[in-house]
């Protein structure tokens, strides 16, 4: 089986990626292990099931469906290269998030999604250059586009709940 260098490159910089990540996530959980077990506010907000809905049909349903019709149907493995990437990262970051919540009570977990999602986002960055060539593929790019858009917005809305993770103290509404 022949790798192109372009495929060796995106697999190098995945694994340097995950082992940074994960360094950084053992080192801080290792840390911070004297701190009371970590477990997400109840209730969720209301508006937080309506998202993440959207993240999961924009998210991956969209990019698995242009992976099938593009990578696997018309046979363009670059659309292969791009996207099977993606998933493998977009579920190393889903598995590490269950280990740290739910198996180590860390509050590490918080930082997950602020080390993965940028580098989701350029992720998709560089599958747009690598897709650029070839303009059979303006759906997977402009697909990509919309990815980039999402995962820059999840991000804010990541950023935006960080006080109530960490369950920040605020004035009561009654004041």
């Amino acid at each position: 089986m022949n790798f192109s260098t372009t495929e060796v490159k995106i697999v190098v910089a995945n694994l340097l990626f995950f082992a940074i990540a994960t360094s950084f996530f053992l080192i801080g959980s290792w840390a911070w292990r004297q701190s009371k077990p970590f477990s997400l506010p109840e209730p969720l907000p209301a508006w937080f099931k309506a998202w993440f809905l959207t993240v999961q049909l924009v998210g991956v349903l969209l990019p698995l469906i242009a992976m099938f019709l593009w990578g696997v149907w018309w046979g363009y493995s670059s659309v292969l290269t791009v996207l099977v990437s993606y998933f493998v990262m977009l579920g190393l970051q889903v598995v590490s998030e269950i280990v740290v919540l739910k198996q180590f009570h860390s509050p590490i977990w918080v930082t997950i999604p602020c080390l993965y999602l940028p580098y989701r986002i350029w992720q998709l960055y560089e599958g747009l250059i690598i897709l650029n060539p070839t303009s059979e593929l303006i759906w997977v790019r402009n697909i990509l586009l919309v990815e980039i858009a999402l995962w820059i917005f999840n991000y804010g809305v990541h950023l935006s709940q960080l006080p109530r993770l960490l369950r920040w103290e605020t004035e009561s509404r009654s004041n």
